[in-house]
């Protein structure tokens, strides 16, 4: 709101413009590499792009590009590690996709409700002796690419209606084994939303994505993976990025605004 020209030119502004969209920002800072043998840790504030539609832009001044581990080529990823990117495996653990190469091999009795994408249910979580070896073939695929780290995805069946009676235990074990199969592999693994079970899970997880906590006012919900020194990637879809952004900075989020269908365009929170 305008309040005059002094407020214009005091403070306010200055907090503004260091929160507005920048078409072209600077680079960010680079995510160091991890001592060898360990696997990378992202630290909060660290920057990121988040693209998984449309043809992938490996311009993007980001130190963390999360990208689809599917339609992402392992000479895709060799160039953003060449320009000391970190990158990190998009999947879907948690919901089955018909559009996925292996999705025949998903038994259809595992096969629930609807999770609100086209092509997409919810997989019954509690069949870990079926699942465990699926996604074991996919993290492999992360592995093999030259992925860094793995986002899972629809990690929180049992507080949908997925159309099997799982409970927070189900959702717990399943979790921590998928947390497994990439620290196994020697990658990270970060919690997607399932913000009910964080206090159970930031051990078990390197870092969190999330949507739409501003929009929703859950971000505090996210303190435990801060005061922990593990990123928090976030995303906004709706709302003016300089409303939201302060408080944003101030939570030591890594923030952008982006559209839902998530291609390569994206304001950064600064």
């Amino acid at each position: 709101m305008r309040r005059g020209l002094a407020l214009l030119l005091a403070v306010p502004l200055l907090l503004l413009a260091a929160c507005t969209a920048q078409p072209d920002p600077e680079p960010d800072e680079l995510s160091p590499d991890p001592p060898p043998g360990e696997r990378w840790q992202p630290k909060p504030g660290v920057g990121w792009q988040w693209q998984l539609t449309g043809k992938l832009d490996t311009s993007v001044k980001a130190a963390v590009y999360d990208v689809d581990g599917f339609n992402t080529s392992k000479e895709q990823i060799a160039t953003l590690k060449k320009e000391g990117r970190k990158t990190i495996c998009y999947l879907s653990t948690g919901a089955w996709e018909d559009f996925r190469p292996d999705a025949e091999a998903f038994p259809k009795t595992m096969l629930g409700e609807g999770n609100g994408w086209d092509g997409e249910r919810w997989l019954d979580i509690r069949r870990v002796a079926e699942l465990e070896p699926l996604m074991a073939k996919r993290f492999d695929m992360c592995k093999e690419k030259g992925f860094d780290a793995v986002e899972p995805d629809n990690m929180d069946g049992y507080a949908n209606r997925s159309g099997f009676p799982l409970t927070a235990d189900d959702q717990l074990a399943y979790n921590r084994l998928i947390a497994r199969l990439a620290h196994d592999r020697g990658m990270a693994v970060g919690l997607k939303n399932d913000l009910d079970q964080i206090p159970q899970l930031v051990g078990d997880f390197d870092f969190a994505v999330n949507e739409q906590c501003m929009e929703y006012e859950e971000c505090d919900r996210y303190a435990p993976f801060i005061a922990a020194g593990k990123a928090v990637f976030h995303v906004e879809y709706e709302g003016r990025l300089s409303r939201w952004c302060p408080r944003a900075r101030a939570a030591e989020f890594s923030s952008l605004q982006k559209r839902y269908d998530l291609d390569a365009w994206r304001q950064v929170c600064r």
